[in-house]
């Protein structure tokens, strides 16, 4: 059994037990062209489509909205670019909010080198995009679409997405949602227009996104047609990766009730109790609105890649909100917008099954690390 703690369920949380035994089910019986009318195919079209019913259920979309990508970040490519060409006679005005994923960033950057507007809607010190910023972004003469996940991926702030909803139906504008962090945990705020998830956020094989679009909003791909997923996603479809990805949200979202609660409290355990054995320390996110799993927090006088290194020493598999290394040397787009402590960031995002004596072990060697890290930089 390994003694590695695993804490970075944000970038991808192991696959779900349920989910294996569905995925392998599916290999031997999900294999065929689902286009096709012999039996092979019959077998896997009526697999394909069971599962698109049961995450649709899972999301509160209607499984005709539903269709299935290789990747959240295609994903989110496709419901922007989609929703945005579809919409081209509305206007070219794209508003975003300054901490989303990058993947959103990456596809408002292709909108605005081809000629569209791109308004980034700043944050607070927690993260929590500004609902009045956004009101006003899209009240703004051509807006085509307006996005904002649920939960920011590096600190973990829940975003005003009801608020968000209300501002963009006032206006006629539809409000992408990314539900990454959140899908399978929490519920599915309303009032989305286009939703987007990953599967392997929530306990399913990688490999597997969701798109889904709802009816009457006008969306239409900017590449080739194809005749799959209803013309939204070109290409093959992955009939045992979907049917995996759908057996583990419907697990996840059973245990979702009784696990997050016990997530959460760990998680409140390591807020409440890091900035007392870690001098110079700065925990970031809302310590409220937040999703139950993540938390992170900075270090002064600390190099972030010397300090995950050496937790992975210690037995701690962990992330950090900052890309700040030797290759970049650019810190997280989020924790500068945010305005907060960059240095010595460390995220920990906690899976299904985390247990409260890792949790203790981590707070035990953490303090010893830093102290050992800074004394190495020079630091007293």
């Amino acid at each position: 059994m390994s003694l590695v703690a695993y804490f970075d369920a944000a970038s991808s949380e192991p696959l779900h037990p349920q989910a294996r035994e569905a995925l392998l089910a599916a290999i031997d019986v999900g294999w065929a062209d689902p286009a096709r009318l012999y039996g092979q195919a019959r077998r896997a079209h009526l697999l394909l489509e069971q599962a698109r019913t049961e995450v649709a259920e899972a999301l509160g979309a209607r499984p005709d909205e539903v269709s299935f990508t290789s990747s959240g970040t295609q994903a989110v490519h496709l419901g922007v670019l989609g929703t945005l060409h579809g919409r081209r006679r509305a206007g070219r005005h794209l508003v975003t909010g300054a901490v989303e994923h990058s993947s959103v960033l990456h596809a408002a950057g292709v909108h605005e080198r081809d000629g569209g507007s791109v308004e980034t809607v700043g944050v607070g010190l927690t993260g929590r995009v500004d609902p009045g910023g956004l009101a006003e972004a899209v009240s703004r003469p051509g807006t085509a679409l307006a996005c904002l996940q649920t939960a920011n991926h590096e600190v973990g702030t829940l975003q005003p997405v009801a608020e968000a909803a209300a501002a963009c139906r006032a206006h006629g504008v539809p409000l992408l949602v990314d539900a990454a962090q959140t899908a399978g945990r929490m519920p599915i705020p309303p009032g989305w227009s286009v939703l987007t998830a990953s599967a392997h956020k929530w306990g399913g094989p990688a490999g597997v996104g969701v798109l889904a679009v709802r009816k009457g909003t006008r969306f239409r791909s900017f590449l080739p047609e194809d005749e799959r997923e209803r013309r939204r996603v070109p290409g093959f479809e992955n009939v045992p990766g979907v049917v995996a990805a759908a057996t583990a949200l419907r697990a996840m979202a059973a245990e979702a009730a009784q696990e997050q609660a016990r997530l959460s409290e760990l998680i409140g355990k390591i807020r409440d109790t890091v900035p007392k054995i870690v001098p110079d320390v700065e925990v970031i996110g809302d310590p409220v609105d937040r999703a139950p799993h993540i938390v992170t927090f900075s270090c002064l006088y600390v190099d972030g890649e010397a300090l995950l290194t050496e937790l992975d020493k210690a037995g701690f598999a962990v992330s950090s909100g900052s890309s700040c290394t030797a290759s970049t040397l650019r810190p997280s787009h989020v924790l500068e917008a945010m305005g907060v402590l960059t240095h010595g960031n460390v995220r920990v995002s906690l899976p299904r099954g985390a247990s409260a004596a890792e949790v203790d072990r981590f707070l035990a060697v953490l303090p010893d690390l830093v102290r050992r890290i800074r004394q190495d930089a020079g630091v007293a």
